[in-house]
């Protein structure tokens, strides 16, 4: 049995294992894009580098292919490996033509997974619709009505290409307002009691972001509020905008999850003091909207040109356990900003109290094409219902019947990745902090082939690893798959012209769970669905 040392930790493995073998015994992460046991090493991708030293001699090596040899002494986590493993993320992403993120769910400052609750809508599966919005909206039914909705600024059916941008905001309303009518309302779940326990001046949505985020991660949290009811500057609203029973409603989801409500608590009385809230409290957020100055002195807090004086990037005042965030710190007019500055300062308050580094919050990586070509845009044009905007029938405040959010839900063009957050190239570009722009170069144009047998092939993500041709070979298809072309231009195509998904009639599912970037997918839209849109240009 071969004996050799990876991170200076002592491994005995099997005659004939590998590198990557060994170092998988011994729970260390190799990352991989182009292995897949069953297929073999193919060697193409090289991010699975280490650092081998043996017999006074150091060479870099694919831990896949790389047999484990007694007295080899291997390095797969130092600076130089990182870098070398980077790099090979970078040339990947160069060329690679597809957004891992929609631009809707990148722009969205409180990152919600727009696509998938579109297509949960669309599907009629309203029970998951809910559960993706309130993961992460703390006030979905609010938002829904206020929100300024950034997010359909970036749709792609907001220039010319499909009768406006889709009606997010309107979409979102009628999953949330779908939740407070049903008997059983959502709640996330909430991990166990951490025992630490926080205290939020200001009831506004700023402090109610926050407290939503903290109480799912297990801390208890009393909110303080000047005035007689909690909701801050949402209680100034009319109630034609936003009806006072919807306000309430979604403050009992917060009361159900735990939170305390403490009114008609002026900044100014003792129990408002900074040094009083840091005795009875493990940490403190200041999120009471704009403050004068004599608030801050009475609250014993620093003040900046325009509010609080903050670590812009740990959200931390002058006394590390007391926080701020929101107008407590700068004017915010948008609703969704100062929430998300909430649920950003939560997440620093957090680390806080469970002693890791503070870190900002940061979406997800994503790859990112840019504009498209109007040939680009066609593709994605093809499966969506080409109808205009929907508007509620009943009128702009009444919200959306279930027809027309399914109506306006097939509007969308679904120019996310289906394989977003199971993707292994965006996982350990993330991981490894790969600048996807540093070999930039002309991209090529997006295509996307859809085929009767649901199989959805995109060519601008494939990294050319070869795993689904070697599946298709191990399971004798008829046709199975090929590489075709030459040089720059070889591509992953079933062979004689013939349509891709003619190439795995047998093993469609396990190439597409196996493939490591999303370019083998199955289509959410079946082709039925698609002629049904196109010729009766509704749902």
């Amino acid at each position: 049995m071969p004996e050799l040392i990876i991170d200076g930790q002592s491994v005995e493995v099997a005659p004939g294992a590998t590198l990557l073998d060994a170092a998988r015994q011994l729970g260390i992460d190799i990352p991989t894009l182009c292995y897949l046991e069953q297929c073999g090493p193919m060697t193409s991708c090289l991010v699975c580098v280490v650092k081998v030293t043996q017999n006074g001699r150091a060479r870099i090596v694919p831990s896949c292919a790389a047999k484990a040899e007694p007295g080899m002494v291997v390095e797969s986590e130092t600076a130089e490996i990182r870098d070398l493993r980077r790099a090979a993320f970078e040339l990947l992403l160069s060329d690679h033509v597809g957004d891992c993120l929609s631009p809707c769910h990148r722009i969205c400052p409180l990152d919600l997974n727009i696509p998938r609750m579109i297509r949960q809508i669309e599907t009629n599966d309203l029970d998951r619709a809910v559960t993706t919005l309130r993961q992460a909206l703390a006030l979905p039914a609010v938002l829904g009505r206020l929100c300024n909705a950034p997010c359909q600024n970036g749709c792609r059916r907001a220039g010319s290409c499909g009768g406006g941008s889709a009606a997010i905001r309107d979409l979102e309303r009628f999953v949330a307002d779908a939740c407070l009518r049903s008997p059983e309302k959502y709640l996330p779940a909430r991990k166990p009691s951490t025992g630490k326990t926080i205290a939020i001046v200001g009831s506004g949505p700023t402090g109610l972001a926050a407290a939503y985020y903290l109480l799912r991660q297990g801390h208890a949290c009393t909110l303080f509020d000047r005035q007689p009811r909690p909701g801050g500057s949402l209680r100034r609203v009319d109630d034609t905008s936003l009806p006072a029973a919807i306000l309430e409603a979604e403050l009992d989801a917060f009361k159900q999850l735990g939170a305390q409500f403490q009114v008609s608590t002026s900044v100014g009385a003792d129990v408002l003091s900074t040094d009083h809230l840091r005795r009875n409290y493990d940490a403190v957020l200041i999120a009471a909207g704009a403050l004068s100055k004599t608030e801050l002195d009475t609250l014993g807090l620093m003040a900046s040109p325009v509010g609080v004086r903050v670590n812009t990037a740990t959200a931390q005042t002058e006394h590390p356990n007391v926080f701020a965030a929101g107008s407590a710190v700068k004017p915010v007019k948008q609703l969704v900003r100062a929430m998300s500055e909430g649920q950003a300062a939560a997440e620093c308050l957090h680390q806080f109290l469970v002693g890791l580094p503070i870190r900002p919050l940061e979406k997800a990586f994503s790859s990112v094409m840019g504009r498209l070509e109007a040939p680009e845009l066609d593709l994605f044009l093809k499966s969506a219902s080409p109808i205009p905007r929907t508007a509620p029938a009943h009128g702009p405040g009444t919200g959306f019947t279930i027809d027309e959010a399914r109506g306006e839900a097939a509007r969308c063009l679904h120019c996310d990745c289906r394989a977003e957050g199971s993707c292994n190239l965006q996982h350990y570009a993330e991981l490894y902090g790969a600048n996807p722009n540093r070999f930039a170069r002309q991209r090529r144009l997006f295509e996307q082939h859809r085929h009767p047998a649901r199989v959805l092939f995109e060519p601008g993500k494939c990294i050319l690893c070869g795993i689904c041709i070697h599946i298709a070979q191990q399971a004798a298809e008829p046709l199975g798959l090929t590489f075709v072309g030459r040089g720059f231009n070889v591509q992953v195509a079933a062979p004689l012209d013939r349509p891709f998904s003619d190439g795995l009639q047998k093993v469609a599912a396990e190439c597409v769970k196996h493939c490591p970037t999303g370019a083998i997918v199955f289509d959410d839209r079946s082709e039925e669905h698609t002629s049904e849109l196109q010729s009766r240009q509704v749902i």
